[in-house]
């Protein structure tokens, strides 16, 4: 079956299973540790299963990485996908509606296909490495900002060296926190925001892996804080810093930073 028409279908079943656990402490219930080490919530769970179960029946892959469940093996005959089930947990259990199913394609070390649904409004963004980026089937540009005091950014910075974070955060005109790293690489895709950056060292392949190709294939660029690609291991517990912007600021970004 074709990536994207089965993630489709697995966001249809993703959004039954956990509606009623949205803006409620049960669904916030923690019911274990997560194989990326943090706890696994009882909506993340929910949603997990979901995925599990249909690629069960449905082998996409030969090789499933979650953050919850860690590496799951299936009957594919190739590729690897990498899923968070519910990018943005805390505002789903709060009942902000920023929250996303975040899917990825790989073969070979890259990744082929991206797929992101924003669970509560449906919207979603995909892409093909070297074809498009759309969202809900519409081509998406990056936006065409060149200065940093007219960009708005979402910008997580580490609590123990606020100092670079402060000095781009002073700079630009908008700071933004969204809570959900997929869909804040798509909104950088899409242009309502012009970068997105995360110093914490935490953001995990499974978080960024299908945001980065949304926005990469927007016209964006991605990289470390040096500016140099970026790469992840194939692990949930390993994370990293990241830097995703319009490309037009990426090199002023970037100085900031250093």
């Amino acid at each position: 079956m074709e990536f994207l028409s089965a993630c489709n279908q697995m966001a249809e079943m993703v959004e039954e299973s956990i509606r009623d656990l949205i803006g409620t402490s049960q669904g916030g219930k923690t019911v274990r540790m997560g194989a990326d080490l943090t706890p696994t919530k009882l909506i993340d769970q929910v949603a997990e299963d979901c995925i599990l179960h249909y690629l069960a029946e449905n082998p996409l892959c030969r090789l499933l990485i979650s953050e919850e469940a860690g590496k799951v093996e299936f009957k594919g005959e190739q590729g690897t996908i990498f899923l968070d089930p519910v990018d943005g947990t805390f505002n789903a259990v709060a009942g902000i509606p920023f929250y996303a199913l975040s899917m990825a394609y790989a073969e070979k070390g890259l990744i082929q296909q991206a797929f992101v649904r924003n669970l509560s409004s449906g919207e979603t963004f995909t892409a093909i490495r070297d074809t498009f980026a759309r969202c809900n089937n519409k081509p998406i540009r990056v936006s065409d900002v060149t200065n940093l005091d007219e960009c708005a950014m979402s910008i997580y910075g580490r609590k123990f060296d606020p100092t670079r974070v402060m000095q781009l955060g002073q700079k630009i005109r908008r700071w933004r926190l969204f809570g959900a790293s997929a869909l804040e690489l798509c909104y950088v895709g899409c242009g309502r925001i012009d970068g997105f950056i995360d110093l914490r060292d935490t953001l995990r392949i499974t978080d960024a892996a299908a945001g980065m190709l949304v926005c990469t294939e927007a016209g964006g660029i991605v990289s470390d804080l040096n500016g140099e690609n970026i790469q992840f291991p194939n692990e949930v517990t390993t994370g990293r810093c990241i830097v995703a912007t319009n490309g037009a600021v990426h090199h002023k970004v970037i100085e900031y930073l250093r």
